[in-house]
């Protein structure tokens, strides 16, 4: 984000900003982020002095950059996490991964979504917490009924348009194998060729899909917490849902209810 509507801790464009890089070594957004990234890798006492100076009980969230490449197709995050357990944060980190509640109206793009989130969570090691934000530009309803799914398969036969269906396949009624084996001429036909071939491949995505699907049900490891940013209650569920994976403040005194009712009276 260019702009915060609060105050940041530190920011990294201190140090080094994807703009400059652009502009200096003539390189896309993207490149231009790698190397950002590769260059915090090499001067990474600049972060350490940044969180050397909050005390150990301090709550610092990170909001790293969102290209899923940075963490599936090259080392730099995992070696900068591997830095921050080096320095002791091993034990206090989780990885917070946030997917757009609007994708829940697309199975396909949820699934893939799913498969994501899997994906950073296998790739970065840590505690793991996926969220779906925006929750409030999805009706509430349908998001509910996503997210009782049991399994992503069971997500998919109910919500998506897939080749196995054959309502999907209503376009092909009219080709039956026989017609379209019977004669010659039916079959150099291009628009019967284009059809089939249109068919088959609609099948093999749906079976891969399916394949998709059953890994994401193996594992059993990918689900997510709604938030909505204008409920109190979903902000506290999804800050004590991450709390809970590092066992955050579980150190601390509890206050029962004789301490309640002493503030209560002083009050």
């Amino acid at each position: 984000a260019e702009h915060f509507r609060y105050d940041v801790a530190f920011d990294i464009r201190e140090l080094i900003s994807v703009d400059d890089v652009m502009e200096e070594l003539q390189l896309g957004p993207n490149g231009s982020l790698v190397y950002c990234m590769e260059y915090l890798l090499e001067n990474m006492d600049w972060l350490q002095d940044h969180l050397d100076s909050y005390d150990d009980d301090e709550y610092l969230i990170i909001d790293c950059p969102g290209q899923i490449e940075l963490y599936t197709h090259i080392p730099v995050m995992n070696k900068i996490i591997d830095q921050m357990r080096m320095w002791g944060y091993g034990e206090s980190m989780v990885s917070v991964f946030v997917v757009d509640a609007t994708f829940v109206t697309d199975p396909a793009k949820f699934i893939s979504g799913s498969l994501l989130a899997l994906s950073a969570m296998i790739a970065m090691q840590l505690p793991h917490v996926n969220v779906l934000s925006k929750c409030d530009l999805v009706e509430e309803a349908s998001m509910d009924r996503v997210l009782e799914m049991e399994s992503a398969i069971q997500l998919w036969d109910m919500l998506g348009d897939h080749a196995s269906d054959s309502s999907s396949l209503q376009p092909y009624n009219h080709l039956m194998p026989a017609t379209i084996n019977s004669t010659a001429a039916a079959a150099t036909n291009n628009d019967n060729k284009a059809q089939i071939s249109a068919q088959q491949r609609a099948r093999k995505w749906s079976r891969l899909t399916e394949s998709i699907c059953s890994l994401l049900d193996d594992y059993s490891m990918v689900g997510f917490v709604p938030l909505n940013i204008n409920d109190e209650d979903s902000i506290t569920h999804v800050l004590a849902t991450v709390d809970h994976a590092t066992q955050y403040g579980e150190d601390l005194e509890v206050r029962g209810a004789d301490y309640d009712d002493d503030v209560g009276e002083e009050s």
